[in-house]
Formats: structure tokens, sequence, C-alpha cells
């Protein structure tokens, strides 16, 4: 005979596991539509990616480079590059904000992995667009697999490492208070 407790918890494991999945995906769609539709890309996503592109700028000429900014596009005498969805972090903010809103966790906890994942993902990506484009400007034969083989499996690993580390202390209870002693 079995232990009816024991085949209870591998079900109710599975149960979250499926219902953490559905959520994920469906938050995902879901995400991916809002920022496909031209209205959103065009108020939002582009602005935001111009934004991506100026502060880039800004550390592309701090470190000697010599670039223009118009839009989203970053140009110096040696290379131009445009920055375009799928290249601004937001896909990877995206994979990450789905799966902690999908996940069963507090909402201070929440809320504030959603604010360092954020961050944490688009220094990463201020830091990849730099990178990219001094490579495109000093190694232009390695411009094409630093961008799509190097730096885009980076982000995306950054971003599902960023969350299993939030995952893994928003699952953690905070510190039980210990006996108080009298002095």
């Amino acid at each position: 005979m079995r232990d009816a407790s024991v085949a209870a918890a591998p079900a109710s494991s599975r149960r979250r596991s499926v219902l953490f999945l559905v959520r994920f995906v469906a938050l995902l769609v879901a995400f991916y539509a809002v920022i496909a539709w031209n209205p959103v890309n065009d108020a939002v996503v582009v602005p935001f990616t111009a934004a991506i592109a100026r502060v880039s700028g800004v550390l592309l000429n701090a470190l000697g480079e010599h670039v223009a900014v118009a839009g989203t596009a970053i140009r110096s005498d040696r290379f131009a590059v445009e920055i375009e969805n799928g290249c601004n972090g937001v896909e990877a903010a995206l994979l990450f904000v789905s799966a902690v809103l999908a996940f069963p966790a507090p909402w201070p906890r929440r809320l504030a992995g959603l604010a360092a994942g954020f961050l944490a993902i688009q220094a990463l990506n201020f830091v990849r667009v730099v990178s990219l484009f001094w490579v495109g400007a000093h190694r232009p034969a390695l411009f094409s697999s630093s961008h799509t083989v190097v730096w885009q499996s980076a982000v995306v690993l950054a971003s599902v490492l960023l969350f299993l580390f939030w995952a893994s202390w928003s699952g953690r209870k905070p510190a039980e208070p210990g006996p108080k002693h009298a002095a």
C-alpha cells in the first residue's frame, strides 16, 4: 500500500508546475501581442529604444568612439548600427517579467524582483550595445557572430538565470525571530 500523502505531493507539485507554465506562456503571449501592436510600438518601444541609443552613445563617446545618435541609430566614421526590436532588451525583460508574474510569490517580492531584474537586464543590454558597436567598428568580421550567437544567447540566458536566482530568493521564508532572553 502507498501512503496517500506521498502520492499527493508529486501530483500537487506537478499541478503547480503546470499552472506556472500556463500562466507564464499566457503572459508572454499577451505581452508580446501588446508590444507588437503598432500604437504601443510607436509610442513606447521606439522611444525606449531611442533612449537606449542615446545612453549607449554617451557611453561610446566616453570610451572615445566619437559617435552621433539619431533616433535608434548610432553612427561613427567607421561603423553604424540601428537598434531594432530584439536588440533593445525588451523581449528579454518580457521573458523575465512573465516568469516573475507567473511565479507564486508575495507581491512585495515580485515587485522587488521586477525592478531589480529589469534594471539588470537593461544594464547588460547597454554592455551589449556598446560592445557590439566596438566590435563592428574595430573587428567587423566578428560582428555577426557576436551579435547573433554570443549576445543574443547571453541576454536570454541572463534573463533565465535572473529569474532562477529571484525564484530561489523569493521562495525563502524570512527568519523566525528567536526567543527573547532577559538580560
